[in-house]
């Protein structure tokens, strides 16, 4: 499968690594021209390939790992999404370092506002709640399987992703719909950092 990631930093370069060891291909995106991308790209090897940001967006599965003050520029520069699952993994901060600010959003719920600003894309909200020290830790803590938490309107795309991030090795837990799941698991929200774990089943 081809997975477009919009987004080098962190949250995109963790996830690129999970899709190639998991067997796909990596469209890698981000600000400027894709030859910029080159250092990562030899970095993540075999698989990964650099693409404009409409190139990554033509892929089955997106994921958006942009800062939320890019998020809106981003996604109006983009053309009509034709029901592709996009991949929500932006928090609503206005300011990161050297220390987060959360950005006024009027007690909206972030993933709704990027729904409307890819109006054609089933989005799923997924990655944004766990701290990327613990997902490159990897899924296993012990005889336990760290929980990855996802929330979308459409089922069939929740299935998708949740099988995506399942072939990484984590488990997942559905929230439900994104007015419901993605407030609880956006920042500020109760199931935003917690590290959760599930024991695994006994062989």
């Amino acid at each position: 499968m081809k997975i477009g990631i919009i987004g080098p930093g962190r949250v995109g370069l963790a996830v690129a690594r999970y899709a190639l060891a998991a067997g796909n291909e990596v469209l890698l995106s981000g600000r400027g021209e894709p030859g910029g991308l080159a250092d990562k790209i030899a970095a993540l090897g075999v698989g990964a390939s650099a693409v404009s940001v409409a190139t990554a967006a033509t892929a089955e599965i997106t994921l958006l790992a942009v800062p939320w003050t890019s998020m809106e520029s981003v996604l109006t520069s983009l053309p009509n999404w034709q029901g592709r699952i996009l991949i929500d993994a932006t928090n609503p901060y206005k300011v990161i370092r050297p220390e987060r600010i959360a950005a006024d959003i009027g007690g909206r719920i972030s993933s709704e506002i990027v729904a409307e600003l890819a109006p054609s894309a089933r989005v799923v909200k997924a990655f944004n709640s766990v701290k990327m020290d613990r997902f490159n830790q990897g899924p296993l803590v012990g005889e336990a399987r760290r929980v990855l938490f996802i929330s979308g309107n459409d089922p069939q795309a929740k299935t998708t992703v949740r099988s995506l991030i399942e072939s990484f090795g984590f488990a997942v837990i559905d929230l439900g719909v994104l007015s419901i799941g993605g407030r609880i698991q956006q920042s500020g929200g109760p199931l935003a950092g917690p590290d959760l774990l599930i024991p695994t089943t006994p062989t």
